[in-house]
């Protein structure tokens, strides 16, 4: 019973969803997509995505899928962490 008080007490708040916190997601998904590009290049064209290839860079949807992944997990640390300064 103690220490699941313990473990309760020792959970961080998070923070709530907001613009602000969209905004850094998103930029955070595009430094992603902008990563990948460099680094993969132009993707095969059998599995481009047809309507918005322009729009990511001819990636393909695996790189895009990879890329966004990536974007998710570099955003939740940037937003903890100016989060947990006090900025956010």
């Amino acid at each position: 019973m103690y220490s699941t008080f313990m473990l309760v007490a020792t959970i961080p708040t998070t923070v709530e969803w907001s613009p602000k916190v969209a905004s850094i997601m998103i930029a955070c998904n595009i430094l992603a997509i902008a990563i990948t590009k460099l680094v993969v290049g132009e993707s095969s064209k059998e599995t481009r995505l047809p309507q918005f290839s322009e729009m990511f860079g001819h990636l393909n949807i695996g790189a895009i899928l990879g890329a966004t992944s990536l974007g998710h997990i570099i955003g939740v640390g940037m937003i903890l962490g100016i989060a947990s300064t006090g900025m956010l």
